[in-house]
């Protein structure tokens, strides 16, 4: 089998693919709670995030996020506690609800927009030479974010242990992983999500989590 073959093919229902991009963002924000509480993350979740920050040419859908829904367990698990089936952790939902809200402040900003797309292109380089978790190019996402979606007003207040999020690439993690969760913002309007299908379309949303589990 052709190794860049995806294992699962991407939904064809536009409902399956917002719940996709929409576990990206909420995994960034599961990721952001979880070091800033724990200093860790997992393995998994965190390079599935990332990797797909510093693709800015993914040759499909499906290998966005490296080709099986599974890389976005922990996103899609948050999402059954958005519908109501599993309990809620509520600063996971306050983080993924934010970065929405910024990533349509960033849409709307064309300049900014245009600077994070060079910033991200010269971090694809990076990436491909360091390898894309490398701190290198963690530090430069976390650094991308800082000069543009942390000089809005509104910003992502992160709760946790001070010592920890002071601690050497702290900073850059979470932010990298906050950038993640733009990049699957972006996706998810790309493909059709807004705010208020959450309010409105949640059947549509729990029968797409049913067609993924």
């Amino acid at each position: 089998m052709n190794p860049t073959t995806p294992i699962h093919r991407a939904p064809d229902s536009a409902a399956a693919r917002q719940a996709l991009a929409l576990a990206g963002v909420f995994q960034a924000a599961s990721l952001v709670d979880e070091l800033a509480r724990t200093g860790q993350v997992d393995p998994r979740a965190w390079e599935t995030l990332i990797e797909a920050t510093v693709d800015t040419n993914p040759a499909s859908f499906e290998a966005i996020y490296g080709g099986h829904p599974n890389n976005l367990r922990r996103g899609l698990d948050t999402l059954e506690a958005l519908v109501g089936r599993k309990q809620a952790n509520p600063v996971v939902l306050r983080y993924g609800f934010s970065l929405l809200m910024l990533m349509n402040k960033l849409r709307t900003n064309t300049n900014m927009m245009d600077s994070l797309g060079q910033k991200l292109t010269r971090i694809q380089g990076q990436a491909e030479h360091f390898g894309p978790t490398h701190e290198n190019v963690v530090a430069s996402l976390g650094e991308a974010y800082q000069e543009t979606i942390s000089t809005f007003k509104t910003r992502i207040v992160v709760q946790g242990d001070p010592s920890l999020l002071q601690s050497r690439m702290m900073p850059e993690r979470v932010r990298a992983c906050l950038m993640a969760g733009i990049r699957f913002g972006l996706l998810w309007h790309q493909q059709g999500g807004r705010r208020w299908k959450l309010v409105f379309q949640r059947k549509a949303l729990r029968r797409a989590l049913d067609s993924l589990n």
